[in-house]
Parts: C-alpha cells; sequence; structure tokens
C-alpha cells in the first residue's frame, strides 16, 4: 500500500526531505506497513499544485514564506489531506486560520522542524507533556545567533567578525536581518507559546531585540562576573497572563543553556510535575531539517491524528521582573559611583556586584543589578543617561539567575 506524499518546494531543505524519504522509505514501510513515495514536487518551473493535490494523501510544504504557502496549507487542508510544513512565518502569523482548518477536516497540520531544527520540542510539548502543566518553556532557538555569540565569546571577535564567519560557513545568509533582529526566534516563540499554553500567540504578540548591539566588551566583563551570553526565547506564566519575549541574556555557569555553543539549539521545559527537561541538538541544516520533517511525515501517517485545540485569549504581561548587566562609559571624576548608585536607589534597584575598569576617558563602571521589574530599571537607566558625565548611552542586557 502507497501513502502519497506531495512536496511543495526543492530548495535545500526540500530536496533532502526528497533523498531522505526515497533512502528510508523501505524502513519506514516495514514499520507502518505503508509506503510513502514522492507523487509530485511543485517548485518555480515545474509542477501544478491542482494536480499535486489529486494525486497525494499528504502535502508538505516546503516554499517558505507566506504567500503562496499559506493558500496551498489551507486548500490541503480543506480538502482533507495532512499538511507537514517547517514554515514558521505562516505558522506565526495565520496559525489559528490552519489550526482551525485541520480540525474541521479532521485532518493533521504537524510543524516539528518550524522550531528548533531536530530538536523535538513540538512533540515533547503537543504529546509527551500534554497532560502537564507547563510553567514556562525557554531555550535558545536561532542556531545563526548562537553561532555568533559562541565565536564572539571563544575567539574575542567583534560582532561583525563573527557575523562575516558564520556567513561563511554557511550558517548565515547574505542578509542575516531575520536572524540577528531576533525576528526568527520570535515567530518560534510564539508558536512554542501557542502550544505550551493553549493561548492566542501571534508573532505580532511577541516583544524581541536582537544581538546587532552586542560587542566584545560586553562578553569580555561579563566572563568576570562568571556569566555567558545567549540570545533566549522565553514564554512564560506570570499571575493570570502570560509573556513571551525575545532578548540577549547572561547565564550563570550553572544554567543548562549557557554550554550549548555553536549552531546548537536547545529548549528547557519547566512544569511543577517534571521540574524541567532540556532538549538540544542542531538547529539548522538541510539534512537535519529534512529529518524532522520525515518524522512528522511518519505520525501522520499512523492514526489517529492529533488535532490542536482551539485557542483561548490569555493577557499578555508586558512588564517583567529581571536582574541586568549595565554597562556604563563615564568621565573618572569623584562621586560618579555614587549618583549611579543614588539613581537606581530611587527607583528599587538594588546592585548585586560592580567592577570599575580604566581611568580618565577610558572609564567604565559595569554592573549586575538584582531582579527589579523593567520599567523601573528602565526609568534609572533613562535618568543615568542623562549625566553630564556619561560619555555613551548605557548599555543594558537581561541576566537569567536560575540555576537547576
Amino acid at each position: 500500500m502507497t501513502f502519497r506524499v506531495g512536496l511543495l518546494g526543492h530548495g535545500t531543505v526540500g530536496a533532502a526531505f526528497h533523498e531522505l524519504l526515497d533512502e528510508r522509505a523501505d524502513a519506514i514501510e516495514a514499520q507502518v506497513g505503508t509506503r510513502p513515495e514522492i507523487s509530485g514536487v511543485l517548485t518555480r518551473s515545474r509542477g501544478d499544485f491542482d494536480d499535486i493535490l489529486e494525486r497525494s494523501d499528504l502535502i508538505v510544504e516546503l516554499m517558505g514564506g507566506l504567500e503562496p504557502a499559506r493558500e496551498h496549507m489551507l486548500r490541503a487542508l480543506r480538502a482533507g489531506r495532512h499538511v507537514v510544513t517547517a514554515n514558521k512565518a505562516v505558522l506565526s502569523r495565520h496559525g489559528e486560520e490552519l489550526f482551525d482548518a485541520a480540525r474541521e477536516a479532521g485532518v493533521q497540520l504537524r510543524f516539528e522542524a518550524a522550531v528548533g531544527g531536530v530538536v523535538p520540542v513540538i512533540r515533547v510539548i503537543q504529546e509527551t507533556l500534554a497532560a502537564a502543566h507547563v510553567d514556562r518553556v525557554h531555550g535558545i532557538v536561532n542556531g545563526t545567533t548562537n553561532f555568533i555569540l559562541s565565536e564572539m565569546a571563544r575567539t574575542g571577535a567583534s560582532y561583525e567578525q563573527a557575523l562575516a564567519d558564520a556567513q561563511r560557513l554557511g550558517y548565515a545568509e547574505a542578509d542575516p536581518s531575520e536572524d540577528v533582529t531576533g525576528r526568527d526566534a520570535a515567530a518560534k516563540m510564539a508558536i512554542i507559546a501557542r502550544l505550551a499554553f493553549g493561548a492566542a500567540v501571534t508573532f505580532d504578540d511577541v516583544q524581541y531585540e536582537g544581538i546587532e548591539q552586542l560587542t566584545s566588551d560586553d562578553i569580555a566583563y561579563a566572563k568576570e562576573f562568571g556569566l555567558s551570553l545567549k540570545l533566549v526565547g522565553t514564554a512564560e506564566r506570570i499571575d493570570s497572563g502570560i509573556s513571551v519575549r525575545v532578548f540577549p541574556a547572561f547565564l550563570y555557569g550553572e544554567h543548562p543553556l549557557a554550554s550549548v555553543n555553536g549552531s546548537f539549539n536547545a529548549v528547557t521545559v519547566e512544569s511543577p510535575k517534571i521540574t524541567e527537561i532540556t532538549l538540544s541538538g542542531p538547529g539548522a541544516g538541510g539534512p537535519q531539517t529534512a529529518s524532522a520533517v520525515l518524522g512528522d511525515v511518519i505520525s501522520a501517517m499512523i492514526p489517529p491524528p492529533t488535532l490542536m485545540p482551539p485557542a483561548r485569549e490569555v493577557p499578555l504581561v508586558r512588564d517583567v521582573e529581571s536582574a541586568f548587566y549595565l554597562h556604563l562609559e563615564v568621565a573618572d571624576r569623584p562621586g560618579v559611583l555614587a549618583q549611579v548608585a543614588e539613581i537606581l536607589g530611587r527607583q528599587g534597584v538594588s546592585v548585586k556586584s560592580v567592577i570599575q575598569h580604566g581611568l580618565g576617558d577610558e572609564a567604565r563602571l559595569v554592573m549586575v543589578v538584582h531582579p527589579v521589574l523593567e520599567s523601573s530599571f528602565r526609568k534609572a537607566v533613562e535618568l543615568i543617561g542623562r549625566l553630564d558625565f556619561m560619555r555613551s548611552a548605557p548599555r543594558v542586557i537581561r541576566v537569567i539567575e536560575e540555576t537547576f
């Protein structure tokens, strides 16, 4: 018996998936009793979608972009076809439309490869931990930025030098903006939040920052505090609401994400019943993504289907408590530290540790403060930035203090 797979897109991931499916077809048939085969391929220059849809039991969408990928997936679902996709852009913006269509047709929409590459975070949250009350999911979900930050820490390279290395090795695109601005990670965290909390979260609900403003100085000073720097995505329950954010953050060495280097991804899921689970693995690459896609295809071949329940409205929390790293370039004169400390104290900000480097025009104050509401800390930073001894704008990076 044959299970017909229509393939939309035949680029790096699509070609790798096609090759992998052909290679593993015998083993899959032995496992599930049905043999998958490609029934048609759609690219810019070949194939017809209507014909492929007619001759397929399942559609694999690996085109990327919003359109026509969204329209093709909707049509496939409404026609009673399972859909497997790696398209985080469509899912993070139009996920509810797709989930509704899958529910109404009683078919599966699977998307493990859209988040974390080969790391099975979607399957773990959606299936393994379906009965758990998840409090927080956070992790490193973009391999490009993790490679850049790892290289800056390992070699002392500047951001620009590390980015050039990432592009040369194929970890970063010629236009890296989707990765380095945090947009890619934000799309993935919107998907994770929807799964973990059943909340109607889209890309537009995610607060995100990138890594373009980070310097090798920040990493060097952080080492003196025993910290490492990562771009972290967080989705967590706060009181009756949730917060979904992406931001650069310093981690202490005992944190499970601190030792995740290079292009690897890692995600930590926290729940009262399980404490925490950390999953890690390659975050990018054609063969790795193709493997995750094929895993979804196999899952869709085995009934019963996994259907996404309807989303619910949950308040979004914007003002969140965090520890912070603060880097100040100041004129070296008496009373500077006292004035800074006074402003921080008036806003309820308590200093955990401080380092002073340099003299004269090269003086720097670098400190880590205890957790405080971000609005209070940002107000203090704004006031400090107005002082006449400041030589440049203050630099701020969050610090995650938890260890496990």
